[in-house]
């Protein structure tokens, strides 16, 4: 009857925003899911650590064995850490498809992609030996460096700032729309002023001109020469310092927001039972099903 309080709501009663998202039914998959994706248990803590120790080793490997006095030396020692590698994160990436309830989502996921990245060149080069005649496969090896964004699945910041990013993409679009607009006029302007003898052979060259100066890089190979010009020119680096703070101003808005709105990282914890992730620590029973945490 309406005002009754119902007891605990069973799982599958109960769908959750996990379930929607990946967290299985009960078993040896729901077991290995909270290994993998949480860290809110000894073990899921301990896999998480050795993951990122595995991540920084393997980027540290690439990274010396494209010295090539290191190469030269110790080339088989890094060939065989860099199988070894490959197939621990094959292996991780698997399991990570094992236990989700939907790896097709997972797959094509930010993080699905990077972790297929992560392991793909190693195995194109084998499987496709006449790829050398197409591009050199060593610049397969740089595709290995994705593994460093694999630590992103660790950093609750991460989450934090693309929440802020998508929140202000609006704001940035328009922002972005209107410096187009500066450097296009600017440019046009010093193309009109100075022309080809400075330089400024055509508007695109003005335009790039603009762009190097407005974002306070200043190459130097294309300069004013006319008092005009250099008027022009200052403004540019003037308005440049101001449209600099502009994109980090509306992003550090948007993160302080979900600061003042949202719980802190790490001051939640999950049920075992229904996947919510919404409980305070010190909670000891869900709030969505009953069950005790």
């Amino acid at each position: 009857m309406p005002g009754e309080r119902s007891g605990p709501r069973s799982d599958a009663a109960v769908p959750s925003r996990k379930a929607e998202a990946g967290w299985p039914q009960p078993g040896w998959r729901r077991s290995l899911y909270r290994v993998i994706f949480e860290s809110d248990t000894r073990a899921g803590r301990g896999f998480d650590i050795a993951l990122i120790l595995a991540i920084v080793a393997s980027v540290v490997v690439v990274v010396a064995d494209s010295v090539a006095g290191l190469r030269s030396r110790w080339g088989g020692v890094f060939g065989g850490l860099e199988w070894a590698f490959t197939l621990l994160f094959t292996l991780e990436y698997l399991l990570r498809l094992v236990c989700v309830r939907r790896p097709w989502h997972y797959a094509r996921s930010f993080l699905g992609i990077i972790d297929l990245l992560a392991v793909l060149p190693t195995y194109l080069a084998v499987l496709v030996p006449g790829l050398h005649a197409l591009i050199d496969v060593r610049a397969l090896r740089l595709l290995r460096m994705f593994r460093i964004f694999k630590l992103t699945a660790f950093v609750a910041e991460y989450q934090s700032l693309g929440a802020a990013l998508a929140a202000s993409r609006r704001k940035i679009m328009v922002f972005l729309v209107a410096v187009l607009l500066i450097v296009v006029i600017m440019g046009t302007v010093m193309y009109v002023v100075e022309g080809p003898a400075s330089g400024f052979d055509s508007i695109p060259t003005a335009i790039y001109w603009a762009i190097t100066t407005m974002t306070t890089v200043g190459f130097g190979d294309i300069a004013p020469r006319t008092g005009v010009g250099r008027f022009i020119a200052s403004l540019m680096m003037l308005l440049g310092w101001g449209t600099l703070a502009v994109p980090t101003g509306i992003v550090t808005v948007e993160m302080a927001a979900q600061r003042r709105g949202v719980a802190p990282a790490g001051a939640v914890r999950r049920c075992g039972a229904c996947g919510e992730a919404t409980h305070i620590a010190q909670a000891a029973f869900c709030h969505r099903c009953g069950a005790r945490l």
